[in-house]
């Protein structure tokens, strides 16, 4: 089970760091990313990061979200900048090897404007 936290409340603007912990994995040997979901919608890729390090971002991401990864630590980061009220959401961490796929259980980021 992976553990998510560093969500909160922010004013628009405004900056936040997630982590995510996954213990009991070869945490290098998984691609990691994280996901969003905002009520009455579905659940996006924000960001994702591959075992060689390669970064992919959705549109509304790239130039505010940095995704990061420490694999001594068995830790995924997701650093955003220049919050906006439409960055609101559950955002979840996952990690992923062929069919194997693990996920946390969501931390609540709130962007007030």
């Amino acid at each position: 089970q992976l553990q998510a936290s560093g969500g909160g409340l922010v004013q628009a603007g405004g900056s936040l760091r997630l982590s995510c912990l996954a213990p009991g994995i070869t945490f290098s040997k998984y691609t990691v990313a994280w996901y969003r979901q905002a009520p009455g919608k579905q659940r996006e890729l924000v960001a994702a990061m591959s075992i060689g390090r390669t970064r992919n971002y959705a549109d509304s991401a790239k130039g505010r979200f940095t995704i990061s990864r420490d694999n001594a630590e068995n830790t995924m980061y997701l650093q955003m900048t220049s919050l906006k009220s439409e960055d609101t959401a559950v955002y979840l961490c996952n990690v992923k090897r062929g069919s194997v796929s693990y996920w946390g259980q969501g931390t609540q980021v709130t962007v007030s404007s």
